[in-house]
């Protein structure tokens, strides 16, 4: 039996779905999810690795979290953030990766629209305190190796408190306005959502006035947030490098240079898979659907499958405690 393309599945569904073009419906009741267009017949394959990075995810912050909390040896700057960026990973990726299994094991393509736009600001919030706290974690690295002195004494609780609030805050403020934008329009469209989740522009398209005003933006938010976090982020590495070259021991030196060199490889994944998904909105009009939307699920994946590990397993006083405890329920 030959295969649909993802055209084609559109077409079938618009008919069966679609009310008449000429009429507009401002609140749709449901939308449906399409998946990876052109992959549909993989979608059962394509879930078990994103299943296993998901499970990692989850088990990796959850223990991060746990360590941390029973430990107070712990209770510093670094770990404290670390805790923040854990809390994040485990919104962002629960507020994804449950439902987009769903649609690829149990075909469940129907998503209410209210809940669309409730998984849509999750995704976005999140996804900027994501970088907000990629940033704060980049300054706490800074001042401990750049002024180890003084490190405890510049980033207090009290400060430390105040830097995560203003992320979050920065991350609700910015993003509240989109779903709340998108249901003010009509949509008298397909109801056919080409992505495994509701992200903001794939719904904007199916909207049917003029929301060129309403996609800029959304993009220059993204773009203005992302660029501000990633240069600020690469300035606190270009001093710490400057640091750690000038360490009089060369072991210190090769250490420090690895953990650096391992947390740059991930903010370098989430920062070139979230700009590749929102210039491609605006430029990649040639690039393949289903490499857009492979590549915008890997910056909703990739980050919280990798932040435990990185920042949890490579960290030694973490995987000590980690060991410890294992080791006692074993005895």
């Amino acid at each position: 039996m030959a295969t649909l393309s993802s055209e084609e599945l559109i077409k079938i569904k618009e008919k069966t779905i679609m009310p008449p073009l000429n009429t507009s419906h401002p609140s749709p009741v449901t939308f449906s999810l399409m998946g990876i267009p052109g992959l549909e017949h993989l979608h059962v394959w394509i879930g078990i690795p994103f299943c296993s990075m998901y499970v990692v995810a989850v088990v990796g912050n959850v223990t991060i979290l746990a360590v941390v909390r029973a430990e107070r040896s712990l209770h510093e700057p670094m770990f404290l953030f670390l805790c923040m960026l854990s809390v994040t990973d485990l919104v962002l990726s629960t507020s994804t990766l449950p439902r987009m299994l769903c649609l690829f094991w149990l075909g469940a393509h129907d998503i209410a629209f209210d809940a669309c736009l409730t998984q849509m600001f999750f995704i976005h919030s999140f996804t900027t305190m994501e970088s907000g706290f990629f940033l704060t974690m980049a300054i706490d690295r800074y001042v401990a190796i750049c002024h180890p002195l003084r490190h405890t004494t510049i980033l207090t609780h009290t400060r430390i408190t105040i830097m995560g609030i203003i992320v979050v805050i920065r991350g609700v403020a910015f993003f509240s306005p989109h779903p709340i934008l998108l249901k003010q329009l009509p949509y008298c469209r397909t109801r056919i959502i080409a992505h495994t989740y509701c992200e903001f522009m794939a719904v904007l398209k199916l909207a049917c006035v003029d929301t060129g005003a309403t996609s800029r933006y959304s993009l220059s938010v993204a773009s203005i947030i992302g660029s501000c976090d990633a240069i600020l982020t690469a300035v606190s590495y270009v001093f710490i490098l400057q640091s750690v070259f000038r360490l009089p021991s060369r072991e210190a030196g090769f250490k420090a240079l690895g953990t650096c060199g391992s947390h740059v490889c991930v903010i370098l994944v989430f920062y070139s898979t979230t700009g590749f998904s929102i210039f491609t909105h605006r430029f990649g009009k040639n690039i393949p659907a289903h490499i857009h939307i492979f590549i915008a699920n890997m910056y909703l994946l990739a980050p919280p499958f990798l932040n435990p590990i990185v920042y949890g397993v490579r960290t030694k006083k973490i995987r000590e405690h980690v060991i410890k405890a294992l080791s006692v329920k074993v005895a």
